[in-house]
């Protein structure tokens, strides 16, 4: 069986269960790709491990581990540490967008967003 080379793996770490049926339902509308859910920063860690997504959306205002904890934590890991990263945040300052940008994250979604457009947003960000 060919492998379906724009078949993308996303994994989506928010707290808010409403945002990763949102996010859910537009990638897999508009883009077809493969999405998994994550509710929390440890959780999408072991998900991250185990599914070995294309990119991660992380949420940044997460309670126990915000988004970036979880970030460097999957940075600290030689199987986590090559996964892109896009923030989503609510508020993205520049002077926060050039912090995300130091930590290393590929890029960084402003909340709210249309789900509809985000595969975009992320074939634009990750160069796809």
């Amino acid at each position: 069986m060919m492998e379906n080379l724009c078949m993308k793996r996303i994994l989506i770490i928010d707290d808010e269960e409403t945002i990763q049926t949102v996010v859910q339902f537009g990638i897999k509308m508009t883009a077809g790709w493969e999405v998994f859910t994550a509710s929390s920063g440890q959780e999408g860690i072991q998900t991250a491990q185990s599914e070995q997504p294309d990119v991660i959306l992380l949420d940044v205002m997460m309670p126990e581990m915000d988004g970036i904890a979880t970030f460097k934590e999957l940075q600290s890991h030689s199987q986590t540490e090559q996964i892109p990263v896009i923030f989503l945040t609510a508020k993205a300052q520049t002077a926060e967008k050039r912090q995300f940008h130091d930590l290393g994250v590929s890029g960084v979604i402003t909340k709210p967003f249309n789900s509809l457009d985000l595969p975009e947003q992320i074939t634009r960000i990750l160069h796809w």
